[in-house]
């Protein structure tokens, strides 16, 4: 089962040692905050250990208009407001994970921005926001001490992490084809609704806003950096393609690189061990298989996670409607305007998304 759950305040344990240091931040208040979340019947996003024993993670998020309570004020427009956001680093990139699902809820309400306040102390917060596109704003003062307040609006800085997860269409589109067996493990939120979600688990490649993928396609030598890849999860073996094999997400090339431009075995494994859905030891006979070769290279490709399709076309769909050429190998298919705009609309993007 997936470790990140939406949950009734009520049905979360306050006791839990987790809760210890928000307690003491927010010594004014904060627990009789939680208590009218429970009578409020309010939920949260709680992020739980591997035996759901005890908690890893905590985040609530609430809709606000005319904040004055912060310095200068936030006046115009409703704003999604990170109110308590707090886990427990684990090496798995479970932040990454947290501020995507604060991107897909903000998304999902069409809000003037988001915010959230943060103690200077919590360095490694700040650090985490300000990557993907969050702002000092302001300060917010209350009786638990000063705060910095940290915005981020929908803008096109041409940078890829600030401007996650907005999409500029202004490049090169592509589909792209994956395995069922890395699929979901990459893509936790495009899981299929015939997959189980116990096959998400709380690692790396699978929290990340950042992906890394390897394939021999010769077509990868052609992607280049702010290029567009729609992924295309094939069909699962004994089923057929019509109609299982799925266009399930958005997503953005960071870097494409050949095996071989890595000086080393330790400096490849360091750039994609986080980030792949590989084994260590599949990692290793990829380096010791293509490191020298020169004809037919492997690729590296590195790319963010940006958009899960709210409605997954399948190949059907991807061929009748979206005007794709059944006949043709789809591995990795270059897409014209019409055909990348068909898939956009087939898969109910949220319009917001796309900066043209």
């Amino acid at each position: 089962m997936d470790n990140l759950k939406i949950q009734k305040f009520g049905e979360i344990n306050f006791s839990d040692s987790f809760f210890d240091t928000l307690k003491k931040d927010y010594s004014h208040g904060f627990v009789d905050w939680w208590h009218k979340k429970v009578q409020l019947q309010d939920k949260a996003f709680v992020l739980y250990n591997d035996n759901f024993s005890t908690i890893d993670g905590f985040m609530y998020l609430k809709l606000e208009n005319n904040i004055d309570d912060v310095d200068p004020p936030l006046t115009y427009g409703c704003y999604l407001k990170v109110g308590t956001f707090k886990f427990n680093p684990a090496g798995t990139l479970r932040g990454e994970r947290f501020i995507k699902k604060i991107f897909d809820v903000a998304i999902a309400k069409n809000v003037q921005g988001i915010y959230v306040t943060v103690f200077d102390k919590h360095d490694y917060l700040i650090k985490l926001f300000k990557r993907y596109g969050f702002f000092s704003y302001g300060i917010k003062k209350s009786s638990n001490g000063r705060e910095i307040v940290l915005l981020k609006k929908r803008s096109f800085t041409n940078d890829l992490e600030k401007d996650y997860p907005y999409i500029n269409t202004q490049t090169n589109k592509y589909l792209l084809a994956i395995y069922p067996q890395f699929h979901t493990q990459l893509f936790p939120d495009s899981i299929l609704k015939t997959e189980s979600s116990s096959i998400i688990h709380d690692v790396s490649h699978t929290n990340s806003i950042h992906k890394v993928y390897i394939s021999k396609i010769q077509m990868l030598g052609n992607l280049k950096k702010g290029d567009i890849i729609v992924i295309y999860r094939t069909a699962v073996k004994g089923q057929k393609a019509y109609f299982s094999a799925v266009a399930t997400s958005i997503c953005v090339i960071e870097e494409v690189r050949q095996i071989s431009s890595f000086a080393n075995k330790q400096e490849y494994l360091e750039y994609c061990t986080k980030y792949s859905v590989f084994t260590t030891d599949e990692l290793n006979k990829f380096f010791d298989e293509n490191h020298y070769r020169t004809y037919f290279p492997c690729y590296v490709i590195k790319f963010t996670y940006n958009i899960a399709l709210s409605h997954r076309p399948n190949r059907a769909a991807l061929i009748n409607e979206v005007g794709l050429n059944g006949e043709e190998r789809w591995s990795c298919l270059k897409l014209n305007e019409k055909q990348f705009d068909n898939i956009l609309k087939l898969g109910e993007i949220n319009e917001s998304l796309i900066i043209n």
